[in-house]
């Protein structure tokens, strides 16, 4: 059987790497939503934390012998903790001024990180070995998928959906966005805002490098993962929506469907496909699809 000319089981086997990428998408882009969304923070060194979330995995193994789950566990808390540094140091003397500041700030952090990684391991990547519980792989019929991406599919989504959750469906999210309209009248009835607002964006860093170190065995750990992929983690938020979790989660994964697919039926078109979406969304839906005008 053939779907526009080519056979059925290429094709779904692409969407299915279409759908462990898209895990990522909407993992790494989720964070970058909730900054947005709960601090309207334009938080550009997110690529940056990924990036230190798998240099934190790799270092904990080749140092201390600290494996994968745990990892998996000490890394975002450890990143997440540099965030509220940074939030408390530097990004709270800018919530009052134009988001562009904050933008800059970001960017600049997102460049001493990877100028420093670079100096001390250099830019070769270092390889982290597959958990040994999640080596191997399962025949699907159309494809053999190994058991580790597997693995990224079904961690991503319960991340992202938890999250989602949190946010939007418990009384801690309500208050958190509550926090973020009106910070005088939340404060009046005792919450201490500015704690709440650290570890806003102390939460959303460390599912960045939560993104980051479920990468480190798919991908080479390499001062420059987080600057190639976060213009395309970018593009996905805008458009599922600036601030929208759902949006993000949703559009992450359904973009990286489509860019498996494209990788079928026209390769050359996969690397922009996402961004020549983006443009359609903004001239169609400038808040995104679901954002509010």
């Amino acid at each position: 059987m053939t779907v526009f000319g080519f056979p059925l089981p290429v094709i779904l086997g692409q969407l299915m790497l279409g759908l462990v990428n898209g895990s990522f998408y909407a993992l790494l882009s989720l964070g970058l939503a909730v900054i947005f969304g709960l601090l309207g923070v334009v938080n550009f060194a997110h690529g940056a934390f990924y990036m230190l979330g798998a240099y934190a995995a790799w270092f904990a193994l080749d140092q201390f012998g600290l494996n994968y789950w745990f990892a998996l566990l000490l890394a975002p808390l450890a990143v997440g903790i540099l965030g509220v540094i940074i939030e408390r140091l530097f990004l709270r003397h800018l919530y009052r001024l134009d988001p562009l500041y904050g933008l800059l700030l970001t960017f600049g952090i997102a460049l001493i990180a990877e100028g420093v990684l670079r100096y001390r391991f250099g830019s070769s990547g270092q390889s982290y070995p597959v958990p040994s519980a999640l080596v191997g792989a399962l025949n699907l019929g159309f494809m053999v998928l190994p058991i580790y991406r597997a693995w990224v599919i079904g961690a991503s989504l319960l991340v992202c959906f938890t999250t989602w959750f949190v946010i939007e469906r418990t009384r801690l999210g309500a208050t958190l966005r509550a926090a973020t309209e009106n910070a005088r009248l939340v404060q009046a009835f005792g919450i201490n805002v500015p704690v709440m607002v650290m570890f806003t964006y102390g939460g959303g860093v460390a599912l960045a490098a939560l993104a980051g170190v479920l990468s480190a065995p798919v991908i080479q750990v390499n001062p420059l993962m987080g600057s190639s992929l976060v213009i395309v983690v970018f593009a996905v938020v805008v458009i599922g929506g600036m601030g929208s979790i759902l949006g993000t989660i949703v559009s992450g994964l359904v973009l990286g469907l489509i860019e498996g697919f494209t990788k079928v039926i026209y390769p050359e078109a996969s690397n922009i496909v996402v961004f020549v979406i983006m443009a359609i969304v903004l001239i169609w839906r400038p808040a995104g699809l679901f954002g509010k005008e």
